[in-house]
């Protein structure tokens, strides 16, 4: 549960952020009639998502402790290891100029005069953090059973669509320097744990060489257990890891963290974005 939970609340918030820019410049400029317009493009992602993602999760469920299903886990854990990856490092590196660009695009389109150039804006917006969760719940969707997957994913969309909300009620106001750089960090960390996952679906797959584990907590600290699934889940955590596993997590952890903090507002010690 805790993995849909962030997930969907980084996603949620991501995209509803970026709406909240578009109402609060709408209203700052008085074209509050143009709010329909977001709203239309937000509804029809959010009904492609969820329509697309009920498919896809039906129809993986009907593969569940398979061999295809070992196949399908590992090749989604490492597409989602990249996507999140990239998109996390994307977004703090445009984060800065977000809302400027955001803005020159709002007023283009409402210059044009198209009713559809703010209403595709806004959907692409959401439908893209829609899929990229279709995504990432793929990956997960084997190690959580399907009421806490949907718990999780329903306390994220509430909670990122409340940050969303103090975003457009505050505007200027608030600075999420520190949301990024936190939320980035965890979501990095989950990361690593997709990709130390899909290593060990390859090697009973065959793909890697089969090894014997490094170490075993499994007397001490199950992987089966409640908290042992949660922290599986979520940072990757495994009672029995091979020496592939955890170099595959050191290593992408190290470089990616490096990555991540090196381009850091507090290390090169620029303003942070504000919203």
């Amino acid at each position: 549960m805790l993995a849909s939970f962030l997930i969907f609340f980084r996603e949620s918030f991501e995209a509803l952020m970026i709406c909240s820019i578009m109402l609060a410049y709408l209203k700052q400029i008085g074209r509050r009639d143009r709010f329909r317009d977001v709203w239309l493009g937000m509804g029809a992602a959010i009904v492609v998502a969820l329509v697309s993602g009920s498919v896809v999760f039906v129809t993986l469920r009907n593969y569940d402790g398979s061999h295809l299903q070992t196949m399908i886990e590992g090749i989604t854990y490492v597409l989602a290891s990249g996507v999140l990856t990239y998109m996390t490092l994307w977004m703090k590196k445009q984060s800065r100029g977000l809302k400027q660009e955001l803005h020159a695009r709002m007023e283009s389109a409402l210059n044009t005069g198209s009713f559809l150039a703010i209403t595709v804006m806004a959907f692409i917006t959401v439908g893209r953090e829609g899929l990229e969760t279709v995504v990432f719940m793929i990956a997960i969707a084997f190690q959580t059973n399907p009421f806490s997957l949907t718990l999780g994913g329903l306390l994220g969309v509430v909670a990122g669509g409340g940050l969303s909300y103090v975003v457009y009620v505050l505007g200027k106001g608030i600075n999420l320097k520190y949301f990024f750089q936190v939320m980035g960090s965890l979501l990095m960390l989950f990361a690593a744990g997709l990709l130390a996952d899909a290593v060990q679906n390859f090697q009973e797959l065959g793909w890697l060489p089969s090894q014997h584990a490094l170490w075993s907590t499994a007397h001490v600290f199950s992987q089966n257990s409640t908290l042992g699934d949660i922290l599986h889940s979520f940072f990757g955590y495994a009672d029995q890891p091979t020496s592939f596993q955890v170099v595959a997590y050191v290593g992408f952890l190290v470089l990616v963290m490096w990555r991540f903090w090196s381009h850091s507002p507090v290390v090169a010690r620029n303003r942070a974005p504000e919203v």
